[in-house]
């Protein structure tokens, strides 16, 4: 395992040791001291409402060996002779912006190692594709992959802080604003670059569709002088862009299902529990099974079958971790309830594409009644009620049975469903959460199915964890 020393955070971050030695070595890294195990490193950072800096005494009391802290947090706090009395070992490094000193860190880190590097980024779909891509990666590599929604200006460089043995590693690229994928870019340095779509996610902070495809772009800007773009080809902003692109430099291999596309399926077979579909490559046939339902995840087995072919593992290795692959939690991720109800809990975020795509999920199931349990989708600004009505289009389309909402966005959801012919008998405004879990229970049955879906600070996992603890 290559070593990161004090010396060297010295040298990058222009940062100033406050005690300890210049010859420690960097360790697991955290910014959460609840998780912090024995000789550990912490890194604190100052929050809306409260200064993870000023932690720096809990962590070395739970076996901290170094601390990372904002200078202007701490110069004042810190008594040196009394960490040096009661934390012998402990070495304090002091920088001026521990979030720009933990990328200038990792970005070294990522320096060290001259191994394959998948960046995934796209308006939604991030999460499932870097799980599937890392499962078809699995078969030849071992593999590091971001973990949950480390996938943002802090959570990305703490991943690449995780390198150790790994020979592969897949990350997750997040933004809400211009440049912050090209931040992330810079430092995962990406030998290969997957987008899965532009849609309209965080479009309140970007404007356009046309600015969100800049911003997904900027993943190139750390893209290694030989890598290659891996985009779905099916989406119009990306497919627009493929055919105007004039960069000849640039290697693009296109995933699609509809647009004629380097890697495409036929006989495509989707149900509930998953889909298969049949491809040719290099002149042999081969049938594709994917253990979830749904377009999109045909989409996502068929980035990897490409990022699969580019780092060599054979087809019958990529079929394998294809039809093997596991979803991170809060993702489709469907499960029975205690009374026989299927729940589909995609509730850790929601922009207009992923709640399409989740509403034709449910409405191809076979069950006695289809419920959506829809709230509000944020960051979306001026473009708000239009997207949120767009939801109830969907909602009449594909045939569901009730809708329960909560928020006040997602009064423009029942708004359009009214208008497009759902009967208002069957929807149900709730005030909170607890109310949407009573409406559910009272509503609910044997054999229906339940789509829980809102951006995550709605916290619907809440709703989740109470459905399928009732009796």
């Amino acid at each position: 395992m290559k070593q990161i020393y004090i010396k060297d955070i010295i040298k990058i971050c222009k940062a100033e040791l406050l005690c300890g030695t210049e010859a420690e070595t960097l360790t697991d890294v955290t910014r959460d001291t609840r998780e912090i195990k024995q000789g550990d490193t912490y890194i604190g950072f100052k929050g809306e409402h409260n200064d993870g800096n000023l932690l720096y005494i809990d962590a070395l009391k739970k076996g901290a060996k170094i601390c990372i802290l904002q200078k202007s947090s701490v110069i004042n706090e810190i008594n040196v002779e009394e960490i040096k009395e009661k934390y012998k070992n402990a070495s304090i490094i002091l920088v001026e912006d521990t979030t720009k000193a933990l990328q200038e860190i990792a970005s070294f880190k990522r320096e060290m190692y001259d191994i394959p590097v998948v960046g995934v980024t796209g308006s939604v779909g991030k999460t499932s594709t870097k799980d599937i891509i890392a499962s078809v990666m699995a078969k030849k590599f071992n593999v590091l992959k971001t973990l949950g929604n480390y996938n943002n200006q802090i959570g990305l460089p703490l991943t690449v802080l995780r390198l150790k043995d790994e020979n592969v590693m897949v990350v997750e690229m997040g933004m809400n604003m211009p440049n912050e994928i090209s931040t992330l870019s810079k430092i995962a340095k990406p030998t290969i670059a997957v987008i899965t779509n532009v849609g309209t996610a965080h479009i309140g902070n970007l404007g356009s569709r046309e600015n969100i495809l800049k911003a997904k772009l900027e993943i190139l800007d750390g893209l290694k002088e030989d890598g290659v773009l891996v985009i779905n080809n099916d989406n119009d902003m990306l497919h627009n862009w493929y055919i105007s692109n004039t960069n000849k430099n640039l290697k693009v291999i296109t995933f699609g299902m509809e647009n004629k596309s380097d890697i495409m399926p036929y006989n495509v077979e989707l149900s509930e529990n998953g889909s298969t579909y049949k491809i040719d490559v290099d002149g042999k046939t081969y049938k594709v099974t994917i253990s979830v339902g749904g377009n999109h995840f045909v989409l996502n087995s068929l980035c990897a079958i490409a990022v699969g072919r580019i780092l060599n593992i054979e087809m019958e290795d990529i079929l394998d971790g294809i039809a093997n692959f596991e979803l991170t939690k809060r993702r489709m991720q469907v499960e029975k309830s205690p009374n026989n109800v299927t729940i589909i809990n995609d509730c850790y975020n929601a922009n207009y594409d992923s709640m399409k795509a989740a509403l034709e999920y449910l409405g191809k199931i076979n069950a006695k009644k289809k419920i959506a349990v829809l709230g509000d989708m944020l960051e979306l600004g001026n473009y708000s009620t239009e997207l949120h009505e767009k939801v109830g289009e969907e909602v009449v389309k594909n045939n569901i049975d009730i809708l329960i909402t909560v928020g006040e966005e997602a009064k423009h959801i029942v708004s359009k469903a009214l208008e497009k012919g759902l009967d208002k008998n069957n929807i149900h405004i709730c005030n909170n959460n607890d109310d949407a879990v009573d409406v559910i229970k009272k509503l609910s049955a044997p054999e229906d199915a339940i789509l829980i879906k809102a951006s995550n600070a709605m916290n619907f996992q809440e709703i989740f964890s109470k459905i399928m603890s009732a009796p």
